[in-house]
């Protein structure tokens, strides 16, 4: 008889954990992010596994009569979202069957947890940085408050990577001009502790105030007011997140490296993350401009050489610029940053980046993220980088997804992280989650074009080309018709039986090569869903020679399948130095 599991227990099944107490699913140990309302089904089909839960049944528990809301889409929402979560997929369960318009049942078998006579891990304590205030009132100083919020969570990040979880950059800055509580803040983020704090700067004179807050009764347990000069700033903050450490009990562990003595060129240099990291086409030339003008104040100033390097992978990658001219140029500026300073984590991922984008060298590739990842395991940024650039070109796609949900754990709101997460469901054929997180990431991004972009590419898949063409056009339009974006437009078009409109697209591309770069896969993108396989072979073999990084991962794009058996397709794989 199929054990059920008590609504207070712990209970597993497939490769899956259930805390119920705690309100958290994990997957192999790495908690999976799910809506609070597709965890109560999934725990009410726990509760009675094996049997039937009829729709009326999990309208009476989890939508009461007196709450009005749209009820069989928000039902269909939260078991598409626990499926997408599970890895599931109504056509094939694995655990939860539909019983079409009457309900669903838990199929998996069910156990408690083994017992075991190791210890526990250490549980870590952890703790947001909300976006420090500027109290200027000057917009034009955002972005000194902004680097100050990003170098606390830096300092912080360091102290004690095995006790103290930190959320990240991205997620933090998600919080900025938020009018929610902290209460409210800690619960999504599952923290324990927040840091609140403005700045404010008059010409080379700091006033910097912090505290934290205890999240379960918003009790303030420390608060400082620092004065001091630009040159003293990174001191003074390294010296504030020692002393938070402290007040919750953390012991200091490691030390952050001051990124420059020259107070200049760290202002130029953190003018130009500002610029960077909104991605848009006139802060990105501006970032640049920045960046060389740090590096011209303070030749030794590491940051600002990786940050060159990674503005230069993604104008290459995008397609801004040829990927073969872009990593030529970058690979100079992040050697230069190792060069500089060997022990920056996120700076080895990028050069393996480099070396997959250059010449294919995969063992230098591994080398590089084996080395990123001793140096800080913890960091989202290298477990993105290893799965992307480590991991995706061999097929490893679960292994992959691992990766982008322990990143996901400190940084849960960044859409870098759930586009690549997307990406890599679509690519390992789990079709309904990527939907589901590519549906996440619109809610995080909705006037990005990657989450139309890889939404697209998961209906395609599963034959849904209304709504895949609808996403990619809209993907087109919020690009503003970049070219990486209309050749996959044009494979949805000619796979849905437009051919007329895709062979448009096809000319557009071919006007636009006349001008300036156009990746070789959006054309061939189009080929192959024309169904015209020798042309598609041509540009395939010129976006290896122009290192055109959407053939990255090419040994899992389901659209290749009907190619594997071609002996072009083994040149292809050899010239990229994945088959032997």
């Amino acid at each position: 008889m199929r054990q059920s599991p008590s609504r207070h227990g712990t209970v597993r099944f497939l490769e899956y954990e259930v805390d119920l107490p705690a309100g958290q699913l994990r997957r192999q140990g790495r908690r999976v992010r799910l809506r609070e309302q597709s965890f109560k089904v999934l725990a009410l089909l726990l509760e009675h596994a094996g049997e039937v839960v009829t729709r009326e049944e999990l309208r009476r528990r989890l939508w009461p009569g007196d709450v009005f809301v749209d009820f069989d889409n928000n039902l269909n929402s939260a078991v598409a979202d626990l499926r997408g979560a599970l890895h599931d997929s109504a056509e094939h369960p694995r655990s939860i069957e539909t019983l079409p318009k009457h309900g669903y049942r838990f199929i998996a078998s069910i156990s408690s947890p083994a017992e075991t006579s190791e210890p526990a891990p250490e549980r870590k304590v952890k703790i947001v940085v909300l976006p420090f205030l500027n109290l200027n009132g000057d917009s034009a100083q955002e972005y000194f408050s902004d680097a100050v919020t990003e170098e606390f969570i830096t300092c912080l990040a360091r102290l004690s990577p095995e006790s103290l979880g930190v959320i990240a950059r991205t997620t933090a800055m998600h919080y900025k001009g938020s009018q929610k509580d902290i209460a409210g803040i800690a619960r999504e983020l599952g923290v324990e502790y927040v840091v609140e704090g403005s700045v404010r700067r008059t010409n080379d004179d700091i006033q910097m105030n912090a505290q934290l807050i205890r999240a379960s009764d918003q009790t303030h347990i420390w608060a400082n007011r620092y004065d001091m000069g630009s040159r003293e700033l990174f001191g003074v903050e390294n010296a504030a997140a020692q002393a938070i450490a402290g007040q919750i009990g953390i012991t200091p562990r490691g030390t952050v490296r001051k990124p420059t003595e020259d107070p200049v060129a760290y202002n130029l240099y953190i003018q130009g993350r500002y610029q960077f990291v909104r991605m848009t086409p006139e802060g990105v030339p501006k970032a640049r401009q920045f960046f060389e003008q740090a590096i011209a104040r303070a030749p030794d100033f590491a940051l600002a050489y990786d940050s060159l390097a990674e503005l230069y992978w993604y104008l290459g990658f995008v397609g801004f610029m040829p990927p073969r001219q872009a990593c030529s140029t970058g690979v100079y500026y992040v050697l230069r940053a190792v060069e500089i300073d060997n022990s920056l984590a996120e700076t080895h991922a990028l050069l393996g980046m480099y070396r997959n984008g250059l010449e294919y060298v995969w063992p230098e590739v591994q080398r590089e993220m084996d080395l990123a990842l001793q140096l800080n395991p913890a960091s989202p940024i290298v477990r993105m980088r290893y799965a992307t650039h480590g991991l995706l070109p061999h097929g490893r796609t679960e292994e992959a997804a691992a990766e982008l949900e322990r990143a996901l754990e400190s940084d849960p709101l960044c859409p870098r992280l759930r586009f690549w997460l997307v990406t890599v469901c679509w690519l390992g054929r789990h079709f309904d989650q990527a939907i589901v997180e590519a549906r996440a990431l619109l809610e995080l991004e909705p006037a990005g074009y990657p989450g139309y972009l890889t939404a697209g590419m998961a209906y395609r898949e599963k034959g849904m080309f209304d709504e895949a063409i609808a996403a990619h056009r809209r993907a087109v339009e919020l690009s503003g018709g970049l070219p990486l974006t209309l050749g996959w437009l044009g494979l949805a078009l000619a796979q849905g039986g437009n051919a007329a409109e895709a062979r448009a697209i096809l000319e557009r591309l071919y006007q636009v090569a006349r001008e300036k770069y156009v990746p070789p896969t959006s054309l061939a993108w189009i080929y192959l869903g024309l169904g015209e396989t020798d042309e598609a072979f041509i540009w395939l073999d010129r976006a290896v020679d122009a290192r055109d990084q959407m053939m990255t991962p090419i040994k899992t794009y389901p659209f290749f399948d009907p190619l594997r058996g071609d002996p072009r397709f083994h040149a292809l794989l050899r010239r990229m130095n994945l088959e032997a």
